[in-house]
């Protein structure tokens, strides 16, 4: 007597067409959160640094914030991973936006030779004490600069510098003593490792959603 169960082949469960169809819909939506929420935060912080932007970037930014702690913390179940993608995606308009502002100038914009009319201090509404400076270009045409704008008491009255104006002419030019056009070395690996970061975690989270 033949022994059917020994011998006939054992069948695995295989995928169906509808499981694989949710996964690739669970990961395109994964990729899109992972991009999004730290190209947002950039785009938030570099609206900053333009005039009237200031409160509208902070909102956009604690906006992309909460909504990664509710992706991520609340619906996916990772609140470890949520704790670590909101304090990077917080931390990361802070140094993006000030790295944006000043490749899009340098590399972008059109410089121009200028002198230092005056330099000193002035007393934001907070009472923090934020370093300024005058400038004149060839043109004539006079800008009050501050921090955001590379016056950290730096220069002295006087002294020959070059502004990279906008070539949008929305945002203040950005000044310093010469005309070379190279960012930062230490802002720019930052921003982007924050970057990497942000996106990594929200990968990785969701990835590996809890039920």
């Amino acid at each position: 007597m033949n022994d059917t169960a020994a011998t006939s082949p054992t069948h695995q469960p295989q995928p169906t067409g509808g499981s694989n169809i949710a996964r690739r819909r669970r990961t395109l939506t994964t990729l899109g959160w992972a991009v999004g929420i730290p190209v947002v935060g950039t785009l938030a912080g570099f609206l900053t640094q333009y005039p009237y932007g200031l409160w509208v970037g902070v909102i956009v930014v604690l906006i992309v914030v909460a909504a990664t702690a509710i992706v991520v913390g609340s619906s996916w179940h990772r609140a470890g991973v949520a704790t670590l993608a909101c304090a990077t995606g917080l931390a990361l308009p802070l140094f993006a936006g000030p790295t944006l502002y000043e490749v899009w100038a340098k590399r972008l914009g059109t410089p121009a030779d200028a002198v230092v009319l005056d330099t000193g201090q002035e007393v934001n509404g907070k009472g923090t004490e934020l370093d300024v400076c005058t400038v004149i270009d060839t043109s004539g045409t006079r800008y009050e600069l501050g921090e955001r704008q590379n016056c950290h008491g730096q220069f002295e009255q006087g002294q020959h510098v070059t502004v990279f104006k906008d070539p949008l002419g929305l945002l203040d030019p950005w000044v310093q003593e010469t005309a070379d056009r190279g960012v930062g070395t230490v802002s720019l690996p930052i921003s982007a490792g924050l970057f990497l970061v942000t996106g990594a975690s929200i990968l990785y989270a969701g990835q590996r959603r809890r039920p």
